[in-house]
């Protein structure tokens, strides 16, 4: 049984790890010169992310790079502008390389008319066609922006798993978050999914947000429960107000205490693996049948800025306004502003703005990272094999680190680092250990969310 009170003391800023090192890391430093070099002499399978930037409207808890409009001509516009980074980019890179995997995130993707959607989606086969047989194709969908008709488009371009956003059923936390989305719409929008022939349907769930309680998530995860996806995503809301200005428009009084928060958390990783659910790295959980728990098994799943895959080992390709890519020595990412993204292809140019080069130390942390947070445990041998490394010696300070302030939660040997259930919870303090640009950030509270 977890002693919350004691265990609210962990909660800390700090990355999620969707990359190492993290986005605060990024400069021009990384030129575009090594960008469009690193672009031509790849030779990895594909994996490609399109950012699809515009809502309608705001939703309050959102942390994610949007643009808000009614304006249909600035959708158009987009479109021409990704066609003709299609292009650019398809100059430099080699696209006979295998594509295993493609993602539409945003934004919301199906603001898009069904007309346009395909649009994007024939530019993009026009450019790539060495789609795999097995090749994992992704879209997230608000369900309040979801017909029939995008899911015929989507599915003739071959996507094979769609991502709803419902964050919240209780309708008081809709309305504070501005985003009203009744339970018959989402349930709609499932069934259209369903009754295309989507065998992977994942919903995303939100906790800690305002006005949530334990009584009111707990029935919000029943309810989606009984709609049956195949995975769910469930994330801890990060409220980051000095970075995102609709968090302030919460009153800070009104989100749920750490303690609260934990409790719901406990819940969900109990009551999820009743109704046939299991745990698969942070935030996430699928069915006991799911292509993820093979990964899982052998240790080789694989977390990046779309989640968690199997398609571990391809070059990430950031399309589209501040996407990002990543390589196996570089992250690279897009403009964020319209501006900047639309004067460089207007220049002739791939509108890469940013990046870091990762050093040898940089890919030896990264992989003992992203294992801990992919797969809750750590191949000492096989990363010393890899990188050529003592790892008691290279790390003797970080262990001493892991072992004083989070000994209870792991299991250390000379061959592996395992993390226990409760461990789970902190996986992001537990990487935080072998993070070395944490020590810049001491102190200062507005770098990242909390963990807890």
């Amino acid at each position: 049984m977890i002693d919350f009170n004691a265990f609210v003391k962990y909660s800390k800023p700090g990355p999620r790890y969707t990359s190492y090192p993290t986005a605060l890391e990024f400069s021009e430093n990384f030129s575009y010169d090594d960008y469009i070099t690193r672009l031509k002499t790849g030779t990895k399978p594909l994996s490609l992310y399109f950012h699809m930037p515009f809502c309608r409207s705001a939703c309050y808890f959102c942390g994610c790079n949007v643009i808000y409009t009614t304006n249909e001509g600035k959708k158009e516009r987009y479109i021409e502008y990704l066609e003709r980074e299609l292009d650019l980019l398809c100059s430099v890179l080699d696209t006979s390389r295998p594509v295993v995997q493609m993602h539409f995130g945003g934004g919301t993707p199906t603001f898009y008319s069904p007309e346009q959607m395909e649009r994007i989606i024939k530019a993009i086969r026009a450019h790539f066609g060495n789609f795999t047989s097995d090749a994992e194709i992704s879209c997230e969908i608000d369900p309040r922006f979801f017909t029939e008709g995008h899911m015929e488009v989507l599915k003739n371009g071959g996507f094979n798993r769609v991502s709803f956003g419902i964050q919240d059923f209780d309708e008081r936390v809709q309305k504070e978050i501005h985003r009203i989305q009744p339970y018959e719409i989402t349930q709609n929008a499932i069934k259209i999914a369903r009754n295309a022939g989507i065998k992977s349907i994942n919903t995303d769930l939100i906790y800690g947000l305002p006005y949530q309680s334990f009584e009111s998530f707990k029935t919000t995860l029943e309810t989606a429960v009984g709609l049956n996806p195949d995975r769910f995503a469930i994330f801890n809301y990060a409220h980051v107000p000095w970075i995102k200005k609709s968090m302030r428009k919460f009153d800070e009084t009104t989100l749920p205490a750490p303690n609260i928060k934990l409790e719901i958390l406990k819940h969900t990783m109990e009551y999820l693996p009743s109704c046939g659910y299991k745990m698969i790295g942070m935030d996430h959980y699928a069915k006991a049948d799911d292509e993820l728990f093979g990964a899982l098994k052998n240790g080789t799943l694989h977390r990046n800025f779309q989640g968690y895959t199997t398609k571990g080992g391809a070059d990430l390709i950031g399309i589209g306004l501040t996407s990002i890519g990543e390589g196996e020595d570089y992250y690279a990412q897009n403009f964020k502003d319209l501006d900047g993204y639309e004067k460089a292809i207007d220049a002739n140019k791939l509108p890469n703005n940013k990046g870091v080069f990762l050093s040898a130390e940089d890919r030896l942390r990264k992989d003992a990272i992203m294992s801990l947070m992919a797969n809750f445990a750590l191949d000492i041998r096989a990363l010393e094999a890899k990188h050529n490394v003592d790892f008691a010696k290279h790390f003797s300070s970080e262990l001493e680190v892991l072992k004083s302030t989070l000994g209870e939660f792991v299991e250390i040997s000379p061959e592996k680092i395992s993390v226990n259930e409760t461990g789970s919870l902190l996986i992001r303090n537990i990487a935080m250990c072998f993070d070395e640009y944490m020590k810049k950030f001491v102190g200062n509270n507005q770098s990242f969310s909390k963990t807890v």
